[in-house]
C-alpha cells in the first residue's frame, strides 16, 4: 500500500495534474506575450517577466501600469499587494510539505504555487511530495513561460489591430473571476463596485496615478470586504478550515 500510495504522489502524478492547468495557462500567457509586444518589450523581456514572476493577474497589471508610464516604485507596491494572497496559499502548503525538506526546495515550491496549483493540492489527503509538486509546479510552469514566448513570436505575424485587441483579455479574465464569486455572494459585487469607484474617483477627479489609485482602491476595497463578509463565508472558501467545509483537514 505505501508503495501505491508513493506513485499515485510521484512526479508523474504531479505531470497529470499539471497538464489541466498547463493548457488552461497556454491562452492567457499568449495574451500576455502579445501585451508584451505591443509594450515595444523585447522577447528576452517578456520571457524574463514570466520566468521572474509566474503570477498571471499580477503580470498583466504590471504590464498595464508600465503602458500607463507608471513608476517602478507603483509597479512594485502594487504587484506586490496583489501577490500577498500567496503568503497563505505558501503557509498553508508549507505544514503540508515532507518533513526534512531542504530550504532551497521550500523556496522554490514557493515560487511556483498559483491559485490553480494550490487548488489542485489541497485535493490531497496526504502530504505533499516534492516529487509530486516538481511534477505539478514544472508542467503548470511550462504552459506558462511556453505560452509566453508562443504569443509573443504570434504577434510578428498577427495585423497590428488585432494584436491591440489582445488588451480586453485582461478585463475578460477578471470579469469571469468577479462572476463567479458574485454568484456565490452578492457582496462581491460591492466591494468590486466600491473600490472600482475608489479608483475611478481618484483617477479622473483628482488626477491620482493609475498605481497609486489601484494601491488606495485595493487597500479600500479590502477593509470594506473585511467588515460586510461573513465570517461564515471566508471559513467556506478555505478548504483547509475546521468545521463542516473542513473536517478532514483538523
Amino acid at each position: 500500500m505505501r508503495v501505491e500510495k508513493n506513485r499515485a504522489d510521484g512526479f508523474a502524478q504531479g505531470v497529470l495534474d499539471g497538464l489541466p492547468i498547463c493548457i488552461g495557462y497556454i491562452p492567457a500567457a499568449m495574451a500576455f506575450g502579445l501585451m508584451c509586444r505591443n509594450l515595444n518589450l523585447l522577447f528576452f523581456d517578456a520571457l524574463l517577466f514570466s520566468l521572474t514572476n509566474f503570477a498571471g493577474a499580477s503580470q498583466f497589471f504590471a504590464a498595464d501600469l508600465i503602458a500607463s508610464g507608471a513608476m517602478v516604485s507603483e509597479i512594485a507596491i502594487g504587484v506586490l499587494m496583489m501577490n500577498c494572497r500567496y503568503l497563505f496559499m505558501g503557509a498553508s502548503m508549507a505544514s503540508r510539505l515532507d518533513a526534512g525538506l531542504p530550504m532551497i526546495r521550500k523556496l522554490l515550491v514557493g515560487y511556483g504555487t498559483t491559485d490553480e496549483i494550490f487548488s489542485v493540492s489541497t485535493l490531497k489527503q496526504s502530504n505533499l511530495s516534492a516529487s509530486y509538486l516538481s511534477g505539478l509546479q514544472t508542467t503548470a510552469w511550462s504552459g506558462w513561460f511556453g505560452g509566453t514566448a508562443l504569443g509573443f513570436l504570434v504577434g510578428m505575424i498577427l495585423p497590428v489591430g488585432l494584436q491591440v485587441s489582445v488588451g480586453v483579455t485582461l478585463y475578460a479574465m477578471f470579469a469571469s473571476l468577479l462572476a463567479q464569486e458574485v454568484k456565490n455572494n452578492y457582496c462581491a459585487a460591492l466591494v468590486a463596485g466600491f473600490s472600482a469607484l475608489v479608483n475611478s474617483t481618484l483617477i479622473l477627479g483628482f488626477g491620482i496615478s493609475t498605481g497609486w489609485a489601484f494601491i488606495i482602491a485595493l487597500i479600500a476595497g479590502t477593509l470594506l470586504g473585511a467588515f460586510i463578509i461573513p465570517d461564515s463565508r471566508i471559513s467556506q472558501l478555505n478548504p483547509l478550515s475546521c468545521g463542516p467545509q473542513g473536517e478532514s483537514a483538523c
